[in-house]
Protein backbone atom coordinates (compact mmCIF):
# COMPACT_ATOMS: atom_id res chain seq x y z
CA UNK A 1 0.00 0.00 0.00
CA UNK A 2 3.23 2.18 0.40
CA UNK A 3 4.60 1.53 -3.10
CA UNK A 4 2.25 2.31 -5.36
CA UNK A 5 -1.33 3.56 -5.78
CA UNK A 6 -4.26 1.02 -5.42
CA UNK A 7 -6.18 0.06 -8.44
CA UNK A 8 -9.15 2.20 -7.79
CA UNK A 9 -10.69 1.62 -11.24
CA UNK A 10 -11.14 -1.88 -10.32
CA UNK A 11 -12.05 -0.96 -6.59
CA UNK A 12 -14.62 1.39 -7.83
CA UNK A 13 -15.93 -0.93 -10.45
CA UNK A 14 -15.93 -4.14 -8.49
CA UNK A 15 -17.71 -2.21 -5.14
CA UNK A 16 -20.42 -0.43 -7.31
CA UNK A 17 -20.68 -3.94 -9.51
CA UNK A 18 -21.93 -5.90 -6.21
CA UNK A 19 -23.33 -3.11 -4.65
CA UNK A 20 -25.84 -2.76 -7.94
CA UNK A 21 -26.22 -6.58 -7.74
CA UNK A 22 -27.73 -6.64 -4.09
CA UNK A 23 -29.97 -3.45 -4.71
CA UNK A 24 -31.43 -5.54 -7.45
CA UNK A 25 -31.69 -8.92 -6.39
CA UNK A 26 -32.80 -7.61 -2.93
CA UNK A 27 -35.60 -5.54 -4.88
CA UNK A 28 -37.19 -8.44 -7.24
CA UNK A 29 -36.97 -11.06 -4.40
CA UNK A 30 -39.09 -8.38 -2.50
CA UNK A 31 -41.77 -9.90 -4.74
CA UNK A 32 -44.66 -10.32 -2.04
CA UNK A 33 -47.07 -8.50 -4.12
CA UNK A 34 -47.38 -11.35 -6.75
CA UNK A 35 -48.87 -13.99 -3.47
CA UNK A 36 -51.97 -11.48 -3.25
CA UNK A 37 -54.11 -9.34 -5.86
CA UNK A 38 -51.71 -6.30 -6.18
CA UNK A 39 -52.74 -3.03 -7.63
CA UNK A 40 -51.38 -1.60 -10.42
CA UNK A 41 -49.77 1.17 -8.47
CA UNK A 42 -47.85 -1.86 -6.72
CA UNK A 43 -46.84 -3.34 -9.72
CA UNK A 44 -45.34 -0.07 -11.46
CA UNK A 45 -43.33 0.55 -8.06
CA UNK A 46 -42.13 -2.91 -8.40
CA UNK A 47 -40.63 -2.79 -11.83
CA UNK A 48 -39.38 0.86 -11.20
CA UNK A 49 -37.48 -0.31 -8.32
CA UNK A 50 -35.48 -2.79 -10.29
CA UNK A 51 -35.32 -1.20 -13.72
CA UNK A 52 -34.25 2.43 -12.42
CA UNK A 53 -30.81 0.43 -10.39
CA UNK A 54 -30.34 -1.43 -13.60
CA UNK A 55 -30.32 1.96 -15.41
CA UNK A 56 -28.03 3.74 -12.91
CA UNK A 57 -25.30 1.33 -13.23
CA UNK A 58 -25.79 1.16 -16.75
CA UNK A 59 -24.86 4.69 -16.84
CA UNK A 60 -21.61 4.73 -14.23
CA UNK A 61 -20.38 1.73 -16.43
CA UNK A 62 -20.84 3.92 -19.98
CA UNK A 63 -19.36 6.47 -18.61
CA UNK A 64 -16.77 5.41 -15.63
CA UNK A 65 -15.54 2.51 -17.05
CA UNK A 66 -15.82 3.35 -20.99
CA UNK A 67 -15.94 7.00 -21.71
CA UNK A 68 -13.69 8.69 -18.86
CA UNK A 69 -10.69 6.05 -19.25
CA UNK A 70 -11.06 6.45 -22.99
CA UNK A 71 -11.22 10.25 -22.99
CA UNK A 72 -7.99 10.02 -21.03
CA UNK A 73 -6.37 8.10 -23.71
CA UNK A 74 -7.54 10.22 -26.65
CA UNK A 75 -7.82 13.43 -24.58
CA UNK A 76 -10.87 14.41 -27.77
CA UNK A 77 -13.11 16.62 -25.55
CA UNK A 78 -15.90 16.47 -27.54
CA UNK A 79 -16.32 13.12 -27.53
CA UNK A 80 -16.06 13.41 -24.41
CA UNK A 81 -19.10 15.86 -23.97
CA UNK A 82 -21.16 14.51 -26.63
CA UNK A 83 -21.49 11.29 -25.02
CA UNK A 84 -21.61 12.49 -21.58
CA UNK A 85 -24.53 14.30 -22.65
CA UNK A 86 -26.14 11.27 -24.29
CA UNK A 87 -25.63 9.26 -21.35
CA UNK A 88 -27.11 11.74 -19.32
CA UNK A 89 -30.47 12.27 -21.50
CA UNK A 90 -30.67 8.71 -22.45
CA UNK A 91 -31.24 7.90 -17.96
CA UNK A 92 -32.90 10.94 -17.28
CA UNK A 93 -35.88 9.60 -19.77
CA UNK A 94 -35.64 6.54 -18.97
CA UNK A 95 -35.50 6.79 -14.88
CA UNK A 96 -38.23 9.80 -15.03
CA UNK A 97 -40.64 7.43 -17.14
CA UNK A 98 -40.42 4.48 -14.53
CA UNK A 99 -40.91 7.35 -11.64
CA UNK A 100 -43.74 9.14 -13.21
CA UNK A 101 -45.35 5.87 -13.70
CA UNK A 102 -44.64 4.54 -10.04
CA UNK A 103 -46.06 7.61 -8.41
CA UNK A 104 -42.49 8.54 -7.36
CA UNK A 105 -42.78 11.83 -8.96
CA UNK A 106 -45.24 14.21 -10.21
CA UNK A 107 -42.87 15.11 -13.19
CA UNK A 108 -38.97 14.74 -14.90
CA UNK A 109 -37.07 16.61 -12.31
CA UNK A 110 -36.18 13.35 -10.43
CA UNK A 111 -34.71 14.96 -6.95
CA UNK A 112 -32.61 11.46 -6.81
CA UNK A 113 -31.49 11.39 -10.00
CA UNK A 114 -30.06 14.88 -10.24
CA UNK A 115 -28.81 14.03 -6.20
CA UNK A 116 -26.69 11.37 -7.50
CA UNK A 117 -25.17 12.99 -10.61
CA UNK A 118 -24.02 15.77 -7.63
CA UNK A 119 -22.49 12.88 -5.58
CA UNK A 120 -20.82 11.42 -8.89
CA UNK A 121 -19.63 14.34 -9.93
CA UNK A 122 -18.73 15.89 -6.31
CA UNK A 123 -16.55 12.03 -6.36
CA UNK A 124 -14.46 13.11 -9.26
CA UNK A 125 -13.68 16.48 -7.83
CA UNK A 126 -12.47 15.16 -4.73
CA UNK A 127 -10.40 12.70 -6.48
CA UNK A 128 -8.99 15.35 -8.77
CA UNK A 129 -8.09 17.62 -5.59
CA UNK A 130 -6.92 14.82 -4.22
CA UNK A 131 -4.23 13.72 -7.08
CA UNK A 132 -3.15 17.90 -7.01
CA UNK A 133 -2.98 17.78 -3.42
CA UNK A 134 -1.45 14.18 -1.95
CA UNK A 135 -0.18 12.55 -4.62
CA UNK A 136 3.54 11.51 -4.69
CA UNK A 137 6.06 12.73 -5.15
CA UNK A 138 3.75 15.56 -3.01
CA UNK A 139 4.20 13.04 -0.64
CA UNK A 140 6.91 9.91 0.48
CA UNK A 141 4.44 7.29 -0.68
CA UNK A 142 0.78 6.22 -1.51
CA UNK A 143 -0.43 5.43 2.25
CA UNK A 144 -1.96 8.51 2.79
CA UNK A 145 -3.53 8.78 -0.51
CA UNK A 146 -4.92 5.38 -0.53
CA UNK A 147 -6.29 5.64 2.86
CA UNK A 148 -7.99 9.17 1.55
CA UNK A 149 -9.47 7.65 -2.09
CA UNK A 150 -11.06 4.48 -0.02
CA UNK A 151 -12.97 6.43 2.59
CA UNK A 152 -13.80 9.01 0.34
CA UNK A 153 -15.07 5.80 -1.79
CA UNK A 154 -17.10 4.70 1.00
CA UNK A 155 -18.53 7.88 1.99
CA UNK A 156 -19.80 8.89 -1.48
CA UNK A 157 -21.58 5.32 -1.56
CA UNK A 158 -23.12 6.09 1.67
CA UNK A 159 -24.28 9.11 0.83
CA UNK A 160 -25.76 7.86 -2.44
CA UNK A 161 -27.73 5.00 -0.45
CA UNK A 162 -28.73 7.52 1.77
CA UNK A 163 -30.49 9.65 -0.63
CA UNK A 164 -31.65 7.26 -2.62
CA UNK A 165 -33.72 5.04 -0.03
CA UNK A 166 -37.15 5.33 -2.04
CA UNK A 167 -35.66 2.64 -4.81
CA UNK A 168 -33.46 1.02 -2.23
CA UNK A 169 -34.49 -1.77 0.90
CA UNK A 170 -33.06 -0.67 4.23
CA UNK A 171 -31.38 -3.60 4.61
CA UNK A 172 -29.06 -2.39 1.92
CA UNK A 173 -27.96 0.54 3.66
CA UNK A 174 -28.08 -1.06 7.14
CA UNK A 175 -25.54 -3.82 5.93
CA UNK A 176 -23.09 -1.79 4.01
CA UNK A 177 -23.51 1.21 6.51
CA UNK A 178 -23.20 -0.43 9.19
CA UNK A 179 -22.07 -4.61 9.00
CA UNK A 180 -19.40 -3.63 6.46
CA UNK A 181 -17.86 -1.13 8.61
CA UNK A 182 -17.63 -3.52 11.64
CA UNK A 183 -16.42 -6.61 9.37
CA UNK A 184 -13.77 -4.31 8.12
CA UNK A 185 -12.72 -3.41 11.46
CA UNK A 186 -12.72 -6.71 12.99
CA UNK A 187 -10.32 -8.03 10.14
CA UNK A 188 -8.17 -5.02 11.17
CA UNK A 189 -7.86 -5.61 14.66
CA UNK A 190 -7.19 -9.28 13.94
CA UNK A 191 -4.56 -8.27 10.98
CA UNK A 192 -2.35 -6.04 13.16
CA UNK A 193 -3.36 -6.95 16.80
CA UNK A 194 -4.07 -10.92 16.71
CA UNK A 195 -2.68 -12.66 13.72
CA UNK A 196 -0.01 -9.68 13.41
CA UNK A 197 1.56 -10.24 17.19
CA UNK A 198 0.82 -14.70 16.13
CA UNK A 199 3.28 -14.04 13.42
CA UNK A 200 5.47 -12.01 15.26
CA UNK A 201 5.71 -14.88 17.91
CA UNK A 202 3.99 -12.88 20.59
CA UNK A 203 1.33 -15.17 21.45
CA UNK A 204 0.57 -14.35 25.28
CA UNK A 205 -0.37 -10.75 23.24
CA UNK A 206 -2.37 -11.91 20.76
CA UNK A 207 -4.57 -14.00 23.12
CA UNK A 208 -4.63 -10.78 25.68
CA UNK A 209 -6.00 -8.58 22.59
CA UNK A 210 -8.40 -11.42 21.40
CA UNK A 211 -9.96 -12.24 24.79
CA UNK A 212 -10.53 -8.47 25.44
CA UNK A 213 -12.19 -8.26 21.83
CA UNK A 214 -14.67 -10.92 23.29
CA UNK A 215 -15.38 -9.16 26.54
CA UNK A 216 -16.15 -5.97 24.83
CA UNK A 217 -18.59 -7.44 22.62
CA UNK A 218 -20.12 -8.79 25.78
CA UNK A 219 -20.40 -5.82 27.79
CA UNK A 220 -21.61 -3.79 24.49
CA UNK A 221 -24.84 -6.28 24.24
CA UNK A 222 -25.11 -5.87 28.16
CA UNK A 223 -25.21 -2.60 28.27
CA UNK A 224 -27.20 -2.50 24.94
CA UNK A 225 -29.88 -5.19 26.78
CA UNK A 226 -30.18 -3.54 30.03
CA UNK A 227 -31.10 0.00 28.25
CA UNK A 228 -33.07 -1.25 25.83
CA UNK A 229 -34.73 -3.66 28.32
CA UNK A 230 -34.62 -6.40 25.59
CA UNK A 231 -33.57 -9.86 25.92
CA UNK A 232 -33.18 -10.04 22.34
CA UNK A 233 -29.73 -8.05 22.49
CA UNK A 234 -28.29 -10.76 24.42
CA UNK A 235 -28.73 -13.27 21.63
CA UNK A 236 -27.20 -10.88 19.22
CA UNK A 237 -24.37 -10.67 21.27
CA UNK A 238 -23.96 -14.19 21.19
CA UNK A 239 -24.81 -14.29 17.45
CA UNK A 240 -21.89 -11.93 17.06
CA UNK A 241 -19.32 -13.68 18.99
CA UNK A 242 -19.88 -16.72 17.52
CA UNK A 243 -19.45 -15.13 14.26
CA UNK A 244 -16.61 -13.69 15.58
CA UNK A 245 -14.79 -17.35 16.64
CA UNK A 246 -15.92 -19.72 14.27
CA UNK A 247 -16.12 -17.60 11.01
CA UNK A 248 -14.73 -14.00 10.27
CA UNK A 249 -11.29 -14.59 12.69
CA UNK A 250 -10.27 -17.96 11.59
CA UNK A 251 -11.73 -17.13 7.53
CA UNK A 252 -9.74 -13.81 7.78
CA UNK A 253 -6.46 -15.91 9.25
CA UNK A 254 -6.63 -18.70 6.43
CA UNK A 255 -6.46 -15.54 4.03
CA UNK A 256 -3.83 -13.86 5.67
CA UNK A 257 -2.00 -17.03 5.30
CA UNK A 258 -2.59 -17.29 1.98
CA UNK A 259 -1.51 -13.64 1.35
CA UNK A 260 1.98 -14.45 2.95
CA UNK A 261 2.58 -17.49 1.26
CA UNK A 262 1.97 -15.57 -2.23
CA UNK A 263 3.90 -12.29 -0.81
CA UNK A 264 7.14 -15.08 0.44
CA UNK A 265 6.63 -16.64 -3.74
CA UNK A 266 7.03 -12.60 -4.90
CA UNK A 267 10.23 -11.89 -3.12
CA UNK A 268 11.47 -15.42 -3.97
CA UNK A 269 11.18 -14.72 -7.39
CA UNK A 270 12.13 -10.96 -7.23
CA UNK A 271 15.69 -11.86 -5.69
CA UNK A 272 15.90 -14.82 -8.28
CA UNK A 273 14.85 -12.13 -11.65
CA UNK A 274 18.04 -9.67 -9.69
CA UNK A 275 20.44 -12.51 -8.70
CA UNK A 276 19.76 -13.85 -12.29
CA UNK A 277 20.53 -10.14 -13.72
CA UNK A 278 23.58 -9.59 -11.93
CA UNK A 279 25.20 -12.80 -13.11
CA UNK A 280 24.37 -11.79 -16.84
CA UNK A 281 25.57 -8.79 -16.78
CA UNK A 282 28.79 -10.26 -14.94
CA UNK A 283 28.79 -13.11 -17.63
CA UNK A 284 28.55 -10.24 -20.27
CA UNK A 285 31.70 -8.88 -18.85
CA UNK A 286 33.71 -11.86 -18.65
CA UNK A 287 33.29 -12.54 -22.41
CA UNK A 288 34.23 -9.02 -23.64
CA UNK A 289 37.70 -8.78 -22.70
CA UNK A 290 37.99 -12.15 -23.93
CA UNK A 291 37.48 -10.98 -27.66
CA UNK A 292 38.79 -8.01 -27.54
CA UNK A 293 42.68 -9.06 -26.88
CA UNK A 294 41.88 -12.18 -28.87
CA UNK A 295 41.07 -9.63 -31.82
CA UNK A 296 44.40 -7.82 -30.95
CA UNK A 297 47.01 -10.97 -30.75
CA UNK A 298 45.50 -11.15 -34.27
CA UNK A 299 46.14 -8.15 -35.49
CA UNK A 300 49.75 -8.17 -33.63
CA UNK A 301 50.63 -11.56 -35.40
CA UNK A 302 49.08 -10.18 -39.04
CA UNK A 303 51.29 -6.95 -38.80
CA UNK A 304 54.69 -8.86 -38.02
CA UNK A 305 53.79 -11.19 -40.89
CA UNK A 306 52.39 -9.16 -43.72
CA UNK A 307 52.28 -5.34 -44.91
CA UNK A 308 50.13 -2.76 -44.22
CA UNK A 309 47.09 -4.12 -46.67
CA UNK A 310 46.52 -6.74 -44.72
CA UNK A 311 46.60 -4.56 -41.50
CA UNK A 312 44.43 -1.95 -42.64
CA UNK A 313 41.80 -4.51 -43.39
CA UNK A 314 42.50 -6.50 -40.04
CA UNK A 315 41.61 -3.34 -38.68
CA UNK A 316 38.96 -2.47 -40.48
CA UNK A 317 37.34 -5.43 -39.10
CA UNK A 318 38.07 -5.20 -35.95
CA UNK A 319 36.65 -1.77 -36.09
CA UNK A 320 33.10 -3.38 -36.94
CA UNK A 321 33.23 -5.54 -33.99
CA UNK A 322 34.31 -3.07 -31.67
CA UNK A 323 31.64 -1.25 -32.68
CA UNK A 324 29.51 -4.01 -32.07
CA UNK A 325 30.56 -4.60 -28.42
CA UNK A 326 30.18 -1.08 -27.30
CA UNK A 327 26.72 -0.11 -29.19
CA UNK A 328 25.03 -3.47 -28.86
CA UNK A 329 26.55 -6.10 -26.97
CA UNK A 330 24.80 -4.65 -23.99
CA UNK A 331 21.15 -4.45 -24.79
CA UNK A 332 18.75 -7.44 -24.54
CA UNK A 333 17.82 -7.97 -28.11
CA UNK A 334 19.79 -7.11 -31.51
CA UNK A 335 18.58 -8.52 -34.92
CA UNK A 336 20.22 -11.98 -36.07
CA UNK A 337 21.73 -10.52 -38.83
CA UNK A 338 23.83 -8.51 -36.75
CA UNK A 339 25.13 -11.06 -34.75
CA UNK A 340 25.64 -12.98 -38.55
CA UNK A 341 27.85 -9.92 -39.16
CA UNK A 342 29.53 -10.09 -36.04
CA UNK A 343 30.36 -13.56 -36.92
CA UNK A 344 31.53 -12.96 -40.06
CA UNK A 345 34.19 -10.48 -39.35
CA UNK A 346 35.26 -12.19 -36.92
CA UNK A 347 35.86 -15.58 -39.26
CA UNK A 348 37.06 -12.97 -41.86
CA UNK A 349 39.62 -11.59 -39.63
CA UNK A 350 41.08 -14.97 -38.68
CA UNK A 351 41.42 -15.61 -42.22
CA UNK A 352 43.75 -12.98 -42.60
CA UNK A 353 46.14 -14.77 -39.85
CA UNK A 354 46.03 -17.92 -41.46
CA UNK A 355 46.27 -17.33 -44.89
CA UNK A 356 48.24 -19.27 -47.39
CA UNK A 357 48.65 -21.85 -44.74
CA UNK A 358 48.20 -25.31 -46.68
CA UNK A 359 47.69 -27.37 -43.79
CA UNK A 360 44.73 -25.28 -42.57
CA UNK A 361 41.51 -25.91 -43.75
CA UNK A 362 38.42 -23.37 -43.27
CA UNK A 363 34.94 -23.67 -44.73
CA UNK A 364 32.35 -21.27 -43.68
CA UNK A 365 29.00 -21.91 -44.83
CA UNK A 366 26.10 -19.45 -43.88
CA UNK A 367 22.21 -17.99 -45.41
CA UNK A 368 23.13 -15.83 -47.73
CA UNK A 369 19.94 -13.96 -47.64
CA UNK A 370 19.43 -11.89 -44.33
CA UNK A 371 18.72 -13.54 -40.85
CA UNK A 372 15.12 -12.39 -39.43
CA UNK A 373 14.46 -12.25 -35.58
CA UNK A 374 16.03 -11.16 -32.61
CA UNK A 375 18.80 -13.13 -30.52
CA UNK A 376 20.85 -12.03 -27.58
CA UNK A 377 24.04 -10.81 -28.51
CA UNK A 378 27.53 -12.59 -28.24
CA UNK A 379 25.83 -16.11 -28.39
CA UNK A 380 27.10 -17.55 -31.12
CA UNK A 381 30.11 -16.21 -31.95
CA UNK A 382 32.00 -18.31 -28.36
CA UNK A 383 31.88 -21.33 -30.21
CA UNK A 384 33.82 -20.12 -33.45
CA UNK A 385 36.48 -18.30 -31.22
CA UNK A 386 36.90 -21.23 -28.95
CA UNK A 387 36.91 -23.43 -32.74
CA UNK A 388 40.11 -21.35 -33.62
CA UNK A 389 41.57 -20.70 -30.46
CA UNK A 390 42.18 -24.80 -30.20
CA UNK A 391 41.89 -25.88 -33.48
CA UNK A 392 44.36 -24.54 -35.49
CA UNK A 393 48.17 -25.08 -35.23
CA UNK A 394 50.86 -23.71 -37.90
CA UNK A 395 52.83 -27.38 -37.11
CA UNK A 396 50.06 -29.60 -37.87
CA UNK A 397 47.09 -30.10 -39.59
CA UNK A 398 44.35 -28.09 -38.77
CA UNK A 399 40.59 -27.78 -39.81
CA UNK A 400 37.38 -25.75 -39.05
CA UNK A 401 34.06 -25.98 -40.35
CA UNK A 402 31.44 -23.68 -39.56
CA UNK A 403 27.62 -23.89 -40.64
CA UNK A 404 25.16 -20.88 -40.03
CA UNK A 405 21.86 -21.63 -41.05
CA UNK A 406 18.58 -19.11 -39.73
CA UNK A 407 14.99 -20.36 -40.63
CA UNK A 408 11.53 -19.29 -39.21
CA UNK A 409 12.16 -18.57 -35.96
CA UNK A 410 15.22 -19.64 -34.96
CA UNK A 411 19.20 -20.40 -35.86
CA UNK A 412 21.37 -23.60 -36.05
CA UNK A 413 25.11 -23.06 -35.06
CA UNK A 414 27.10 -26.35 -36.08
CA UNK A 415 30.97 -26.04 -35.36
CA UNK A 416 33.97 -28.47 -36.11
CA UNK A 417 37.16 -28.23 -35.64
CA UNK A 418 40.69 -29.76 -34.84
CA UNK A 419 42.03 -30.10 -31.57
CA UNK A 420 45.46 -29.37 -30.21
CA UNK A 421 46.53 -29.91 -26.96
CA UNK A 422 48.04 -27.19 -25.15
CA UNK A 423 51.13 -27.95 -22.60
CA UNK A 424 50.37 -27.64 -18.92
CA UNK A 425 51.80 -24.67 -18.42
CA UNK A 426 50.33 -22.68 -21.17
CA UNK A 427 48.52 -20.01 -18.77
CA UNK A 428 45.34 -20.58 -21.94
CA UNK A 429 44.61 -24.13 -20.91
CA UNK A 430 43.40 -22.92 -17.35
CA UNK A 431 40.87 -20.43 -19.23
CA UNK A 432 39.71 -22.38 -21.99
CA UNK A 433 36.16 -23.30 -20.41
CA UNK A 434 35.71 -19.81 -19.30
CA UNK A 435 33.73 -18.43 -22.53
CA UNK A 436 31.67 -21.96 -22.96
CA UNK A 437 30.58 -21.84 -19.28
CA UNK A 438 29.40 -18.25 -19.81
CA UNK A 439 27.52 -19.16 -22.78
CA UNK A 440 26.10 -22.29 -21.12
CA UNK A 441 24.55 -20.01 -17.96
CA UNK A 442 23.24 -17.46 -20.08
CA UNK A 443 21.45 -19.79 -22.15
CA UNK A 444 19.90 -21.55 -19.21
CA UNK A 445 18.73 -17.91 -18.02
CA UNK A 446 18.07 -16.38 -21.36
CA UNK A 447 16.34 -19.00 -23.80
CA UNK A 448 15.31 -21.99 -20.75
CA UNK A 449 13.75 -24.92 -22.63
CA UNK A 450 13.82 -23.38 -26.46
CA UNK A 451 17.62 -24.17 -26.74
CA UNK A 452 19.94 -27.62 -27.97
CA UNK A 453 23.44 -27.55 -27.16
CA UNK A 454 25.26 -30.46 -28.13
CA UNK A 455 29.06 -30.87 -27.66
CA UNK A 456 31.25 -33.78 -27.88
CA UNK A 457 34.79 -34.15 -28.96
CA UNK A 458 37.29 -37.10 -28.73
CA UNK A 459 41.30 -37.79 -29.53
CA UNK A 460 41.28 -35.45 -32.71
CA UNK A 461 37.89 -33.61 -32.96
CA UNK A 462 35.43 -31.24 -31.45
CA UNK A 463 32.02 -30.92 -32.42
CA UNK A 464 29.08 -28.44 -31.23
CA UNK A 465 25.72 -28.10 -32.45
CA UNK A 466 23.84 -25.59 -31.08
CA UNK A 467 19.72 -24.81 -32.24
CA UNK A 468 18.32 -21.99 -30.78
CA UNK A 469 13.87 -21.36 -31.19
CA UNK A 470 13.79 -17.62 -31.23
CA UNK A 471 10.22 -16.88 -30.85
Amino acid sequence: MKEKALPFKQIEWWILTLLFLAIVLVNVLDAGIFYRDATDRELESYFAKVFIPLTLFLSFYLFHIRLLPKFFLERKKWKLILYAILILIGSWVIIGTFSVVAGMTRDFMIPFYFNTIAIYVGYLVFVYILNQVIYPPKLKDYQVYNAFRLVALYLFVLLFLFQSHSIIHSAILGAYGLVMPVLILLVLFNFFLVYGNRKAKKNRLAWTYYYSLIAFVVVLFIFLSIFNQKGEFLIAGLFVIFLIMVLIFPLSNLFFNKYDHYLSQLTTLTYKVDQSSANLSFLRSQINPHFLFNALNTLYGTALQENAERTSEGIQKLGDMMRFMLHENNQDKIPLEREKEYLVNYVDLQMLRIKDQENIEILFNRSQEACAGEIAPMLLIPFVENAFKHGISFQSKSWVKISLRCLSGSVHLDVNNSIHRSNAEDPERKASGIGLENVRQRLELLYPGKHELVIRENEVEYFVHLSIQLT
